[in-house]
């Protein structure tokens, strides 16, 4: 799983509280800072869903990718709103966990939208989610995955 969530507790669009440890292993993991007042965010974020729904819900078997929302909202109602209106199936950090402080720290956010993508150990496969997704399409998730199993089969040696 990724360790950048050891610990924590996330949630689906439904409400329910989502165990990272379950939800992320094996998987590459978007982690997507977002807000809904931010225009760039609402013009990126119908374009993730698609990505996601094509590489996740269409595919068979699904592909081993996850998203985490982290809102850079104003509020939790704000936040509920944006995830519930644009947002896809995936997962989000609760608005009033502060640790979203530490994860904009870590990953070196400046401005959103901005979609990092990382590796089961937390480390940056890219930091360009958005303009490869924009640029490439689907065929940039095998190239996240090729980085992700170097890194797991190195691990695993």
């Amino acid at each position: 799983m990724v360790e950048v969530f050891v610990g924590k507790t996330l949630l689906n669009k439904e409400g329910d509280l989502i165990d990272p440890e379950e939800a992320l292993k094996n998987k590459v993991v978007g982690i997507y800072f977002s807000a809904g007042w931010c225009p760039p965010c609402r013009d990126f974020t119908p374009i993730l869903c698609d990505f996601y729904t094509e590489l996740v819900e269409e595919s068979e078997p699904p592909a081993q990718f996850e998203i985490v929302f982290i809102s850079s909202d104003k509020s939790s109602d704000d936040m509920v709103e944006y995830y519930h209106d644009m947002h896809g199936d995936w997962l989000a950090l609760p608005w009033t966990d502060q640790y979203k402080h530490d994860l904009k720290n870590r990953y070196k956010i400046t401005a959103v939208p901005k979609l990092v993508i990382v590796k089961e150990n937390g480390d940056v496969i890219t930091d360009k989610g958005r303009k490869q997704i924009r640029d490439q399409g689907l065929a940039c998730f095998r190239s996240w995955l090729e980085a992700a199993e170097v890194f797991h089969n190195f691990k695993a040696s």
